[in-house]
C-alpha cells in the first residue's frame, strides 16, 4: 500500500517545484525588463520605445508577485524622471538646474514610497554604521586611486571620450566641472545603490541583484560621456560598488570610493582639455 502511494506524492511535489521554478523565472524577467529598460532609455536613447519594457516589467510582476511589483513601480519612477532630461553633461546653468531637479527627484520620488505608501525601510541611506573601516577598505581606496591614476587618462585621450564632455573654455568651467563631477557621484550611490539595488534585494539575492543594478548604472554613464570602450571599467566598478554595500552596508563608503575615482576623472578631464593642468600622468597617449 505504501509502495503504491509513493508515486502519487512525487507526482504532488513535482507540479509544485515546478510552479515555483516558474514563478522565480517570471519574477527574474519582470526585474530584467524593468532594469534592462535602462539600455534603450539611457544609452540607445530610445525614447518612448524604452517605456515599453517598464511596462511589461511591472505588469508582468503585478501577476505574479505584487510585492516585486511595488518596488519595480519605483525603480521604473526613478529612471523615468531621469529620462525627462538630457544627460549629456552640461555647465550650463540651466543644464546644472535640470539636473538638480530631476536627479534629486529621481531618489527621492521612490524614497518616498517606500517609506509612506509601500511601508517598508527598503530605501535607506547608511552613513554612520558605528564601525570603524577596515584595514581591507583602506588598502582598497588607495588601490582606487591607482587604478583611476592609469587608466583614466590613457582611456579618455586614445579613445577620444573627453570630447563628450564641455570644451571648459568658460571661465568658471573648470570649477564648475568639479561640482558636478563630485555631485553626480554622489547621486550615482544614492540612486543605483540606495535605491535600484537596495530594493532589488528585497526580492532577489545577491549578484542578480548586483547585475541588474549595474544595468541601469552602466546605461546612464555611458549616456552621461562614458561610452567607447568605458563599460570595460565602468561593468566591474558598478559591480564592485554593490558588493561593497552588500558587505558593509555603508553608504560613506561607497561614495568615498566613488569620490576618489572621480577626483582622478576631474583631473584627467581637465588635463585633456589643458594639458599643462594637471600634467602629472604617465600613461597619457
Amino acid at each position: 500500500m505504501l509502495g503504491a502511494m509513493t508515486p502519487t506524492a512525487d507526482a504532488q511535489v513535482t507540479p509544485s517545484l515546478d510552479l515555483r521554478a516558474g514563478r522565480d523565472w517570471a519574477r527574474l524577467a519582470a526585474a530584467a525588463l524593468v532594469c534592462g529598460a535602462a539600455i534603450l532609455l539611457f544609452a540607445v536613447h530610445m525614447r518612448p520605445e524604452g517605456y515599453i519594457p517598464l511596462v511589461l516589467g511591472v505588469v508582468l510582476a503585478i501577476v505574479v508577485d505584487r510585492s516585486l511589483a511595488k518596488d519595480l513601480s519605483a525603480i521604473a519612477l526613478g529612471q523615468i524622471i531621469i529620462s525627462m532630461i538630457s544627460l549629456e553633461a552640461d555647465l550650463s546653468n540651466a543644464g546644472i538646474a535640470r539636473f538638480t531637479v530631476a536627479l534629486s527627484l529621481a531618489v527621492l520620488v521612490p524614497w518616498a514610497l517606500a517609506r509612506w505608501v509601500f511601508g517598508h525601510g527598503g530605501v535607506k541611506f547608511p552613513v554612520r554604521t558605528g564601525r570603524s573601516w577596515t584595514r581591507a577598505q583602506w588598502i582598497y581606496l588607495g588601490v582606487v586611486v591607482l587604478v583611476g591614476y592609469l587608466l583614466l587618462p590613457f582611456y579618455f585621450l586614445s579613445s577620444g571620450a573627453y570630447l563628450n564632455w564641455p570644451d571648459l573654455s568658460g571661465d568658471t568651467d573648470i570649477a564648475r566641472l568639479f561640482v558636478g563631477v563630485n555631485a553626480v557621484g554622489i547621486w550615482d550611490e544614492l540612486f543605483f545603490i540606495c535605491v535600484v539595488f537596495a530594493l532589488l534585494r528585497r526580492h532577489f539575492s545577491l549578484w542578480p541583484a548586483n547585475i541588474l543594478q549595474t544595468l541601469v548604472f552602466v546605461s546612464f554613464l555611458w549616456e552621461l560621456g562614458y561610452r567607447e570602450w568605458a563599460p570595460l571599467f565602468t561593468v566591474p566598478f558598478a559591480l564592485v560598488q554593490g558588493w561593497l554595500f552588500a558587505r558593509w552596508t555603508s553608504l560613506s563608503y561607497v561614495i568615498a570610493v566613488h569620490l576618489l575615482f572621480d577626483a582622478v576623472v576631474f583631473a584627467a578631464l581637465v588635463h585633456a582639455r589643458h594639458p599643462h593642468l594637471f600634467d602629472i600622468f604617465v600613461t597619457t597617449p
